[in-house]
């Protein structure tokens, strides 16, 4: 029976170093691989993040503007104050109470 039982082959130190080599050197290359991929990602998540930035920028602008006083309305003129803003316009412009009335073809009384 001894006979029909194989023996088994024994390695030397430097068949089990370069095998251990081999390893090693795969190894390597998965890490590198995780380091392509880590770089994607961290390029990816930096736009995110620049990104998110933006937005807060953005909507920090939009609360500041919600929340800033209004400016005051303009008062509405009523009827009777634009005709005496027309008048005392055309009086800085030097026209007389007749050249006025002329000019809206109106006659004045006297």
């Amino acid at each position: 029976m001894a006979e029909n039982e194989a023996k088994r082959v024994r390695r030397t130190p430097e068949q089990l170093a370069w095998a251990i080599d081999e390893q090693i050197s795969k190894l390597e290359a998965t890490i590198s691989g995780y380091e392509a991929k880590k770089q994607e990602v961290e390029a990816e998540y930096d736009k995110k993040i620049d990104d998110a930035r933006v937005r807060i920028q953005q909507l920090k602008e939009k609360k500041a503007a919600i929340l800033a006083p209004k400016p005051p309305r303009k008062p509405r003129m009523t009827k009777k104050q634009k005709i005496e803003a027309i008048v005392k316009k055309a009086q800085k412009a030097g026209k007389s109470a007749e050249e006025i009335a002329e000019a809206l073809g109106i006659d004045i009384e006297e």
